[in-house]
């Protein structure tokens, strides 16, 4: 589960105090520490993990075949493996260590995985049985990310489930104060008013957010329908929406 690789993004499972200047996700070291700094920035993680794989299992057979957008760590990948021996994965990122990270945490469970370097448009074409696209989209402005959900549209078969898991904050002012509740969260109670402030000003500056409502108006626009908030927490949001 990794982010679309694009560049001077900082990584919201970082502590409090990280400011990327640079694309970590081609270091090897960055990748390392992933798993870590998701589940202490991100604590209600293996909750998302629990309902999406619920959700899921409403509608993919035992034999399905899934999508995973933002693959790299493996996370989901090896939730979802774990509790379905017959669900096979095809997942993209564009970044080489954290696709040999989400290798090592699947363990021999990769086998049942194809894992791709690139975006969604390298990935295969399906059709699949549903797809997940968490701690991704926030990274994408809103163009992209209309482009990205049309191509998870286009792999689906009809009345395929996508979920979706990223941030998504109001407009205005409220922004603001969303972004230093989060901060505040993921730095813990030794941060300062200072560090969580500064960690507010670069996700503002540096990741394009989208409103709530306007995730769901893209949503919409690729073409999926029966969308539905299932997770809200802070600056976090999760939707899933029928192909």
């Amino acid at each position: 589960m990794s982010h679309d690789d694009r560049p001077d993004a900082e990584d919201p499972r970082e502590p409090a105090s990280a400011v990327v200047t640079s694309n970590p996700w081609e270091d090897p070291s960055t990748a390392s520490s992933y798993i870590e700094g998701a589940r202490r920035s991100v604590p209600y993680l293996p909750a998302v993990h629990g309902i999406v794989d619920q959700i899921l299992a409403e509608t993919v057979p035992a034999d399905g075949r899934l999508l995973v957008v933002g693959a790299g760590g493996g996370l989901e990948l090896t939730y979802l493996a774990e509790r379905h021996d017959g669900w096979t994965f095809d997942g993209v990122d564009p970044s080489a260590p954290m696709l040999q990270l989400a290798e090592q945490t699947m363990g021999p469970r990769a086998a049942r995985a194809t894992l791709t370097e690139g975006y969604v448009e390298t990935a295969p074409d399906g059709p699949f049985d549903g797809a997940t696209c968490l701690l991704t989209l926030h990274f994408l402005p809103p163009a992209e990310r209309l482009q990205t959900l049309k191509e998870i549209r286009r792999r689906l078969v009809p009345g395929a489930p996508l979920l979706t898991f990223h941030h998504s904050v109001p407009d205005g002012a409220a922004t603001r104060v969303w972004l230093e509740r989060f901060a505040r969260s993921a730095a813990g109670p030794t941060a300062d008013g200072d560090q969580i402030a500064r960690t507010a000003e670069a996700l503002a500056t540096r990741l394009p957010f989208v409103s709530p409502e306007a995730d769901e108006a893209l949503l919409r626009a690729a073409g999926f329908r029966e969308i539905g908030l299932f997770f809200a927490a802070l600056t976090f949001r999760g939707w899933v929406a029928y192909a």
